[in-house]
């Protein structure tokens, strides 16, 4: 939708002779103008929106926003998707090194924070507007801006005087526990020139997941060998009754702000801003519907502890004729969590060899004998994330007929990511001790954590380089053109290990033995060395060194990949060879491109016609060379980025003398090799990705805002999408089938809202404002093995209060009729997990202006 003030009901004037819709600045063109006057398909909510609809976190404001859907598992692990462009739903070992790059780049202020299935979950306090962009946006903003751009601008200090507010609020959810949160903000000019702002919050939302007693043991493990008797095995199971609990998903969100502006003279200001914020969450926020509505059952204890430390600064000024900016950032994230990993025994064909006796993993006869150990299994994993990001930009006279917008560009993102997969009832004991591997990348030299059977550390470098333009000329007094450009250049590394303690028992060094040493696969040096066997095969394979040179028909040890005696001859001369043409690094390189024709035959009518072009990072591939048993599918070394590009025509309409607007696109989108995330134990226990589709969207949206003359102080607005979208092309006919639809795009999305106000006898204004959202059923990921469908649902609400130019009170309700609304959902372990909206929840929320 071009405008989603309609979805987000614009504040109006109590009387209609006074009422006018709302205009909202924005910079979406990295100008600050009215969303009415450029020719981008954007949508903005305002301060007051924020606050009247009660917008907090993530969920919050994306949930009413037709055309924008979110895939992910909770508070802090979350992906945005806009226009139905998504393919994969990302989950714990797609978050981090393993995960594609987003499509939609997510800004606080001027700073690109996207990252890969967790994108930073800020807390919406003292915000001045959210703003959302539609379409590539890539000129402009970079990448991962390939669907579309979702903007956190936050309020800035303001010189004209001192000012505070703080707010309060309590709820009760159906069914879950009460929730809580209080917020305090200050604006203080403390010299002619210097200004500070400062907010503080805190948010407890109560939980209302209920964990639910129940056991489990191996005997539902895949692998299991086929047609074997295991009736004589003793299966202990995994019991979770100490760990049951009702509401057991509760959060908190809890930080400050505090920024400085310092208007050096009439020409040049520093704003500086420093922030923090700390998610604290228990349990999980999905359900299992073979349980029933809101019920799971967990064998080991979910937690998060999500923390970013973020400063920023922007210097603003003129040089010459050119208004001039540099902006910088660093932020600072460390994410340590703790999942149960259970889930995994649905899936985890050689699951029986870790935590079964070798009669049971290896029986050498129809019947099995021995026993299996309890499959409650647990990751511990912490990824730290350091952002570092600068621009300089340079503009001409905005009001000039021929005006322009141009600069540079400069990031660097370093993910660590250190997951731990432990299995209390392993067989296999793990390492007796470990060191780093001779020249690979640890953050830990030091002995494994007790039970640990698979070890992720990895290091992941994202450097991006990229300059940008954009020129936009007169052609009439009606009519103009822009002409937009990006030339970039993108390199993603990886170096670490992604181990298991299947051949390392009792080992002094990790020998990365059935592992990956990603150091060697990724350094560029043309070799590898092969560390893939527990029983090395004749020739002395084990250990030796490959090059193009020695991998040739004829070379004895190479020869030994063949050997019957090998674990898997033909895998393991498939994986060196793929291993030794892993390029060294993932690069992204090139240019992009937009052209927009505008067309304002009046005041109140705007038209205009884009083609515009997005990318995204290609990848590397942790699990090079593992291939299907059949030889059907190898994993590669390293995918391409996927090219967008965008065709759209739209309008932006003010009617009926003012009374109604009405803006609307219509748009198809062309993709070419749509990466993918695929997780497939037949050929690896690694998620890996591909270029595996071309794929098509064609779609048309709106909104509109209307003042219906007959009633003062009435607003309706309302907003849709309507997407067609289709695989038309799959190159891994295996996982993704020609003529599917896209995940995370429902064929019809709608908004409605209705806000009454009048005027009381005292001179305050009350209001009540009722809304309704619709959502179309949805794929959760293209990949056919690892989707499941959401259902359709609908959200209603009410809200109603009293307010004056120094307080306001309101009462609320969320999910009034207690819809069980699935937002999001993965089928990655072969079960259905479903995130579920809030049960309906009664509040009440009060302001006041100090």
């Amino acid at each position: 939708m071009l405008k989603r003030k309609a979805l987000f009901c614009a504040i109006l004037a109590a009387s209609s002779a006074q009422a006018q819709i709302e205009e909202i600045i924005v910079t979406a063109t990295k100008q600050e103008a009215s969303t009415q006057d450029i020719p981008v398909a954007v949508s903005a909510l305002g301060a007051e929106a924020l606050d009247q609809l009660g917008i907090k976190d993530f969920t919050d404001y994306l949930i009413q926003m037709p055309g924008v859907t979110t895939g992910g598992t909770g508070p802090g692990q979350n992906t945005i998707y806009i226009r139905g462009l998504a393919s994969t739903t990302p989950n714990l070992t797609t978050s981090g090194v393993a995960g594609l790059a987003p499509n939609v780049a997510l800004y606080l202020d001027e700073q690109p924070l996207s990252q890969p299935g967790r994108n930073l979950d800020v807390y919406a306090a003292d915000l001045n507007r959210i703003e959302v962009l539609k379409g590539p946006q890539g000129t402009l903003f970079g990448a991962s801006s390939q669907a579309g751009t979702v903007r956190l601008i936050t309020n800035k200090p303001d010189s004209i005087g001192f000012a505070g507010k703080v707010s309060l609020g309590a709820a009760h959810t159906e069914g879950g526990e009460r929730s809580e949160n209080v917020e305090v903000m200050i604006n203080a000019p403390i010299s002619d020139s210097i200004t500070l702002r400062a907010v503080v919050y805190r948010d407890s939302q109560g939980g209302y997941i209920d964990n639910v007693a129940g056991t489990i043991s191996a005997e539902e493990s895949p692998g299991l060998k086929a047609g074997v008797d295991f009736s004589g095995v003793t299966f202990n199971s995994a019991d979770n009754s100490a760990l049951v609990e009702e509401d057991f998903n509760d959060v908190s969100y809890t930080g400050e702000r505090l920024s400085a502006l310092w208007e050096i003279n009439d020409d040049w200001n520093l704003l500086v801003s420093a922030a923090h914020q700390t998610i604290d969450s228990d349990g999980v926020f999905y359900q299992d519907p073979e349980l029933g509505d809101y019920k799971i059952q967990r064998y080991e204890d979910d937690k998060l502890e999500d923390e970013f430390v973020n400063t920023n600064w922007t210097l603003a000024g003129r040089l010459g004729a050119l208004d001039m900016i540099y902006t910088g950032a660093f932020t600072d994230r460390e994410s340590t969590q703790r999942v149960d990993y259970t889930d995994y025994l649905f899936v985890g064909k050689y699951l029986p060899y870790y935590i079964c006796t070798s009669g049971v993993a290896y029986p050498g006869s129809a019947l099995a004998s021995g026993s299996c150990e309890a499959p409650n299994m647990f990751v511990d994993g912490t990824i730290k994330t350091q952002i570092e990001t600068h621009e300089l930009r340079f503009s001409t006279d905005q009001d000039a007929s021929v005006r322009g917008t141009f600069g540079g560009f400069y990031s660097q993102l370093e993910l660590k990511e250190a997951n731990n997969f432990i299995y209390p009832g392993s067989v296999i004991h793990g390492w007796a001790s470990q060191t780093s591997f001779p020249g690979g990348y640890t953050s830990d030299s030091g002995p494994a954590p007790e039970g640990t059977i698979f070890r992720n550390d990895v290091r992941r470098t994202d450097d991006q380089v990229g300059v940008f333009g954009e020129l936009t000329v007169d052609l009439t007094e009606q009519l103009s053109a822009t002409f937009g450009a990006r030339w970039y250049d993108i390199e993603v590394d990886l170096e670490g290990t992604a181990n298991s303690s299947f051949c390392n028992k009792g080992s002094s060094i990790d020998e990365n033995a059935y592992g990956a040493n990603l150091t060697d696969l990724f350094d560029g040096d043309g070799e590898y060395t092969f560390i893939n066997s527990c029983t090395p095969p004749p020739g002395g394979l084990q250990g030796v060194t490959f090059t193009k040179a020695t991998a040739v028909a004829g070379n004895a040890d190479f020869d030994a990949l063949l050997d019957p005696a090998a674990d898997d001859p033909e895998k393991n001369q498939a994986l060196v060879l793929a291993a030794l043409d892993a390029p060294p690094s993932a690069i992204t390189d090139g240019v992009i491109g937009k052209f927009t024709l505008a067309w304002t035959p009046s005041e109140d009518q705007l038209y205009y016609a884009t083609w515009s072009q997005g990318f995204r990072p290609g990848f590397l591939n942790r699990s090079v060379g593992k291939r299907r048993a059949d030889a059907s599918y190898t994993v590669p070394a390293s995918i391409d980025s996927d090219d967008v590009t965008n065709y759209e025509l739209g309008w932006k309409l003010d009617l009926l003398e003012g009374n109604l607007r009405f803006n609307g696109d219509i748009f198809y989108v062309d993709i070419e090799s749509l990466q993918v995330g695929i997780f497939d134990t037949s050929i690896s226990n690694l998620f890996f990705a591909d270029n595996a589709a071309d794929a098509k969207i064609k779609g048309i949206e709106g909104d509109f805002i209307w003042l219906p003359s007959s009633t003062d102080g009435l607003t309706v607005s309302g907003g849709f999408s309507v997407l067609d979208t289709e695989i038309t092309k799959s190159f891994v006919t295996s996982f993704v089938k020609e003529g599917d639809e896209l995940a995370f795009a429902p064929d019809l999305q709608l908004n409605l809202q209705a806000r009454y106000e009048w005027s009381l006898s005292n001179g305050d204004t009350a209001h009540i404002m009722p809304h309704i959202s619709y959502s179309d059923k949805v794929a959760t990921d293209i990949v056919v093995p690892n989707r499941t469908m959401l259902d359709s649902w609908t959200l209603v609400g009410v809200t109603a209060g009293v307010s004056n130019d120094q307080w306001s009170a309101e009462l609320y309700i969320d999910n009034l009729t207690d819809e069980h609304a699935e937002l999001s959902g993965n089928a990655t372990f072969n079960k259905d997990r479903i995130t579920m909206v809030r049960p309906r929840t009664m509040g009440f929320r009060v302001s006041y202006d100090i």
